[in-house]
């Protein structure tokens, strides 16, 4: 179980300050939820044309967009507290997160001056982040929850001595829209081992899941990728993995927006 207070922070800039209010099906926040990072400053070429006039983030599917289903995914798990990372067309993006009308206290992470990734992008939102450990989402997927919230899940999961990260997977044949050979193996416990090259792997990162500062120890503010981490974390036994019980949709491209709303408007 993850403890510690999400407490707020002077770091960094605060663009929304509202209650958790997801709805019906939101967790109750408590003491021990964890704060989370949302990664959102990516370019989005893969999903050309369509963000050619708008960021990644702000692109719609079913009618709500890919960033507000990353947010709307951490309050039904109980988070309060949030940082997202902007790039490209950010302006775009805090105006969003600034309009929205419901959701958790938002810190923003500016990566104008030039893109971090996903690592880097992490180390660089590290003291805004008050808790440990703390969520880590990618803002260009689209999750549909079980009865218990994958964050739940997560957070229920959590061992703070076996564990530095703790990734979310889902099975490769049910990864909708991934073209992927998969990304992990799973043991018996949980460990993940990396796709050896040219073979196929069952399982595929959802792009949500649950780190340990110290993950990060002695990593300089530069842009790279988790996968150096991953492979860090995996070396000493630390680097585990648990199966999503919902569904998962790769939106990495245009063509995956209306390949994924055909298939929601089927549930």
């Amino acid at each position: 179980m993850v403890r510690g207070p999400c407490a707020a922070t002077s770091a960094g800039r605060l663009v929304l300050l509202m209650p958790n209010d997801a709805g019906a099906g939101a967790t109750p926040p408590g003491d021990d939820a964890p704060a989370a990072m949302v990664l959102a400053a990516g370019l989005g070429r893969r999903m050309r044309p369509l963000t050619a006039t708008q960021p990644k983030p702000l692109v719609r599917v079913a009618g709500v967009t890919l960033l507000d289903r990353a947010l709307d995914l951490l309050a039904r798990g109980g988070v309060r507290e949030a940082v997202v990372n902007v790039h490209y067309m950010a302006d775009r993006v805090e105006a969003h997160l600034a309009a929205r009308p419901r959701g958790i206290s938002i810190r923003i992470s500016d990566e104008r001056a030039g893109l971090l990734e996903t690592g880097g992008g992490i180390v660089r939102a590290l003291p805004m982040l008050q808790t440990d450990p703390f969520l880590a989402i990618n803002a260009d997927n689209v999750w549909v929850d079980s009865p218990e919230p994958a964050v739940c899940q997560l957070r229920r999961r959590w061992r703070e001595s076996t564990m530095d990260a703790l990734l979310l997977m889902v099975p490769l044949a049910r990864a909708f829209n991934h073209g992927g050979r998969g990304d992990f193996h799973m043991d018996a416990c949980g460990r993940l081992s990396r796709r050896r090259p040219g073979r196929v792997a069952p399982f595929v990162f959802t792009g949500l899941q649950l780190l340990s500062k110290r993950l990060f120890a002695g990593e300089a503010e530069r842009p790279f990728s988790m996968n150096l981490l991953w492979d860090r974390a995996a070396a000493s036994g630390r680097l585990y993995g648990l199966v999503h019980q919902g569904l998962w949709f790769d939106v990495g491209t245009a063509a995956a927006v209306p390949a994924t709303e055909a298939q929601l408007a089927t549930l």
